[in-house]
């Protein structure tokens, strides 16, 4: 058996189980991180945060997401504010404000003096073909049939894919019943993460999204993000935008174009342990 050391954290309601691993490589596999996210078997989280040393110069750690099904992703912005709150937590650093590597590129997550957290969460991509969606039309606003009805998509990726759509009532919204057919649709060649969106006013929506790999979670800070982008893209909304989770509230700003996102919210730790795990 593996003993394994851990922090449980969450950020609106998103929770994680993070590792450290700058001293010791990480090794786990897939089936002991779907034991370890297990609800029953396991602690239980959305995703499994790993930190470890940078592989690049200009950037202090290397931060990797695996989802509860064991697969790697390339972006989490919820589990970016538990991830600068866990390194200074743990005395892995003194800055406030550090540099992160991740699949996609860098991010700048900041704590504030509120005890909130700011990240910096890059430039939003809406080419179709980079986000990826598989279409010969141009542009943020897509089409897509599923069981024979039309929806209108608004594809989007924070370095992750996002489809958000628009809803008069999101609690309303099919997320569990249409969401897993839009993650594994064949038009997303890496999947999709599916958010339904709920315009309250210019600068407030509701949002709920299934995430891929995981299912519908209490929040999804590059789920908000691309909402956000899409809305303010269609003439929608004006930054900054409150966000409104089933598990809690974040705040999103962009000034279009190519300017980065930026995103604020909650980050907390939950508590601490070990797990014993089955080799391999």
């Amino acid at each position: 058996m593996t003993q394994l050391a851990f922090t449980k954290m969450e950020g609106a309601g998103n929770d994680f189980v993070v590792i450290d691993a700058t001293r010791t490589p990480f090794a786990l596999s897939t089936a002991q991180l779907r034991r370890l996210a297990d609800r029953h078997f396991g602690v239980g989280c959305d995703q499994v945060l790993v930190v470890e040393r940078s592989t690049r110069p200009d950037a202090d750690f290397r931060y990797r997401i695996f989802n509860a099904d064991g697969a790697e992703v390339e972006h989490c912005g919820n589990g970016a504010r538990c991830f600068v709150r866990y390194v200074r937590e743990r005395g892995l650093t003194t800055k406030r404000e550090i540099r992160v590597e991740i699949m996609s590129g860098i991010i700048v997550p900041r704590l504030e003096d509120d005890g909130e957290v700011v990240v910096d969460m890059g430039a939003p991509i809406l080419d179709p073909a980079r986000v990826p969606f598989t279409t010969d039309r141009p542009g943020l606003a897509q089409s897509l049939t599923l069981d024979g009805r039309q929806l209108e998509l608004m594809v989007v990726s924070m370095g992750n894919p996002h489809a958000v759509q628009l809803v008069a009532d999101v609690d309303a919204a099919p997320v569990q019943i249409e969401g897993p057919r839009l993650e594994h649709h064949p038009r997303f060649p890496k999947r999709v993460n599916a958010g339904y969106m709920q315009v309250v006013d210019r600068r407030r929506i509701r949002l709920r999204v299934w995430e891929r790999g995981v299912g519908e979670t209490l929040a999804c800070g590059t789920g908000a993000c691309a909402a956000v982008v899409a809305g303010i893209a269609r003439g929608l909304l004006d930054s900054p935008v409150r966000v409104e989770a089933r598990g809690g509230a974040l705040t999103v700003s962009w000034a279009g174009g190519d300017n980065p996102v930026w995103m604020k919210g909650p980050a907390m730790t939950v508590f601490e342990g070990t797990m014993e795990l089955a080799e391999r």
